[in-house]
């Protein structure tokens, strides 16, 4: 066995535990060993139940007198029962399809019982609580628990003792840093990483793990980033582009005016247009800041000058709302300018017709996913490419379309606001533009922070709002219901709302588990006003422009970064309405509300980064992700900021003395497995 040896290959793994594992994206020894945990446990000390506990886990001393009992309810459902007592306090106690804990449940004996406290009937209940002897939970009470993310049929006790024996198998070897750097800035070996971060002694200790595991990210992919540089070449600009009159009548046309941070990235790209080389640069714009119509705008002046040219999107939602608004524009203008698109759910006559576009026209539009960079597809005097939401594609996938043509220039466009000094780390040797003004016409979104207890007067203005025939997002953490965690999932939510409304509003549910000819049907339905409310997860996030939405519900609001909500929040705000983002903050205690509160302070995504950055600690560092920018397994470009600028200078120093790795033969080969590993592969 190897690292790459299958999962199944691990003692006690067997078929069906290795394709539960297989549904959560584990398929090798490797996998499982970097399939590291969401969250910790500190198991509590007893309690005896009281109000206050009521909605917590709790662990309670309980005696058991009498024998529990079992029957069968409707639907073939097992039901366990038993009452336990705290001094002379009973607690009820319940279990589902679990009569295999008959055999610890004897009559006369003091056992702990740990889960969720319910209040029903003026009786206290904990439904399924998990069960030990007082020795077993006095001796995890000294230990720090991996809570890891599941799927239906998979306990984390499985995942726990797959992992420790994974890693007993010792494949795991140091060396993949240079000792001057584990010395110098003081962090773990590898192995003693990986170990800590699953099952860590000590908060302190799981906290220089994760900072060894994202120093070693961030400094493999700067690495290959700058060999990329290297090796790179400055090639001529062989295409004859200009400015045209037509542009400008467009732009006449639009009813708005540009801002100036938009002139300003025109003017950029206008200057690597005509200039003598080719060039890559990066824009950098907030949400709703006018990204998209700046990129029309060059790719006008491109397509009039007698060429194609591309943008590649993330999703087909996006892709097509792109294809559409283009074609709406060049209708509208009268301008004649063939425009295809591609995707990977579109027939195969619908794709032989776009290729005959393509095929036809050497000056036309071309609007796609991943599907533009597939096998086959052919194009000709391409001398723009546009790639929408950088953080969605790898490098290899950027390089790979740009290579579809004779070297065209490069524009990729983020919504993700990272600070300038970032951004140039990241993005190497690509020029960088800023949108930060917002565009005139667009109304600043009210944000509202709230609390359980106001959920009633949430769902009124709801109400109110599709009464007055705007549209309305609610965001959920989850696709279904999880056993280990109370989050708000798309499936049940969508119902319940249904339920409360009595089927006088249209309502839609949206997740990532659907096929892509699903997710496109819900949201054009949705973009055509014929539903009102889209129940969803966060597959809405990027790009999706739908004016007559004026209200996003954010549910548990305080399991995401502020960078992902900032995001979120830009799906409205879109059209001439005022516009809103309640945040439901289902957490306990002030810190949440006062990182939350940030929120409401501002709608510049800067700002909120850089306020996020100040309040988060060595504590905040789980939950959903605070960015989704470049895929990192472990690292966040915003919490790991400090490590981040450290890994730049440290590959500096490397390649000032060696720039092709000829002295670290070592390096080169860990650089080459761990690019071969990571999800983003650049």
């Amino acid at each position: 066995m190897d690292l790459m040896s299958s999962v199944d290959s691990i003692k006690g793994i067997g078929e069906k535990t290795s394709k539960l594992l297989n549904k959560l994206g584990v398929y090798t020894i490797q996998d499982i060993l970097l399939f590291f945990p969401r969250t910790y446990l500190i198991y509590p000390d007893f309690i005896k139940p009281n109000p206050d506990a009521v909605g917590k886990d709790i662990a309670i001393l309980g005696h058991l007198r009498t024998k529990p009992k079992t029957f069968r309810a409707r639907r073939g459902l097992d039901i366990l029962s038993a009452t336990v007592y705290v001094d002379d306090m009973p607690i009820e106690l319940v279990w589902f399809n679990a009569n295999y804990y008959l055999n610890n449940l004897i009559p006369g004996t003091n056992l702990v019982f740990y889960g969720k406290l319910i209040l029903e009937n003026k009786k206290y209940k904990i439904s399924h609580p998990a069960i030990f002897t007082r020795e077993k939970y006095s001796s995890l009470r000294e230990e720090i628990q991996p809570v890891y993310h599941l799927t239906k049929g998979l306990s984390n006790n499985t995942l726990i003792k797959a992992v420790k024996e994974a890693i007993s198998c010792q494949f795991l070897s140091d060396g993949r840093l240079p000792d001057s750097i584990l010395k110098n800035r003081d962090l773990m070996e590898y192995s003693q990483a990986i170990y800590s971060y699953h099952f860590p002694k000590s908060f302190d200790e799981l906290f220089q793990a994760r900072r060894r595991l994202a120093y070693e990210e961030m400094f493999f992919f700067i690495l290959n980033s700058r060999l990329q540089e290297e090796s790179g070449t400055s090639y001529e600009n062989t295409f004859n582009i200009s400015h045209h009159s037509k542009t400008d009548a467009f732009r006449n046309n639009l009813g708005f005016e540009l801002t100036s941070d938009q002139e300003n990235v025109l003017s950029d790209i206008t200057s690597d247009l005509t200039g003598d080389y080719i060039t890559q640069r990066l824009i950098q714009g907030d949400v709703g800041s006018g990204k998209t119509i700046v990129a029309f705008l060059a790719m006008l002046d491109v397509a009039l000058s007698g060429y194609q040219t591309a943008i590649m999107a993330p999703t087909e939602v996006l892709a097509r709302q792109h294809y559409e608004g283009f074609k709406k524009w060049i209708e509208d203008n009268g301008l004649d300018i063939p425009i295809a698109l591609f995707t990977g759910s579109m027939k195969a006559s619908e794709k032989r017709t776009m290729e005959k576009i393509v095929k036809e026209n050497d000056s036309c539009i071309i609007v796609g996913t991943h599907a533009l960079i597939s096998d086959g597809r052919e194009y000709k005097n391409l001398a723009l490419v546009i790639i929408d939401e950088q953080h969605r594609f790898g490098v290899m996938q950027r390089d790979k379309l740009a290579s579809k043509g004779n070297r065209p220039h490069i524009i990729v466009m983020s919504a993700t606001p990272i600070p300038r000094t970032l951004a140039m780390i990241l993005y190497g040797n690509m020029h960088v533009s800023t949108i930060k003004t917002m565009p005139s016409n667009r109304l600043p979104i009210k944000t509202a922070v709230i609390k359980e207890h106001m959920r009633a007067s949430a769902l009124k203005f709801i109400g109110e709002q599709v009464a007055e025939g705007r549209q309305v997002y609610i965001i959920c953490p989850l696709v279904e219901a999880s056993e280990t965690t109370e989050a708000q999932n798309v499936l049940d939510y969508s119902k319940k709302l249904k339920e409360h409304y009595k089927d006088a509003i249209n309502i839609a549910a949206l997740h990532g588990k659907m096929k892509s000819s699903e997710k496109n049907e819900i949201m054009d339905a949705f973009a055509r006003h014929e539903i009102d409310i889209l129940v969803s997860t966060t597959v809405v996030e990027v790009g999706v422009n739908v004016p007559n939405a004026s209200l996003i519900l954010i549910e548990n609001a305080n399991r995401f970064g502020l960078a992902a909500l900032h995001q979120l929040r830009g799906r409205v705000g879109r059209g001439q309405y005022q516009s809103y983002c309640i945040l439901m903050n289902s957490a306990d205690g002030d810190k949440e509300s006062e990182r939350l509160n940030i929120m409401l302070k501002s709608n510049d995504g800067f700002f909120i980064a850089k306020e996020d950055l100040k309040m988060r600690g060595p504590g905040d560092m789980f939950g959903l992700r605070q960015s989704g920018e470049f895929s990192f397994r472990v690292a966040d470009i915003y919490q790991d900021a400090k490590e981040l600028e450290m890994a730049d200078q440290d590959v500096s120093a490397i390649l000032k003395e060696d720039n092709k790795l000829e002295n670290h033969p070592e390096l080169l080969s860990t650089l080459n497995s761990f690019l071969l590993d990571q999800f983003y592969v650049l």
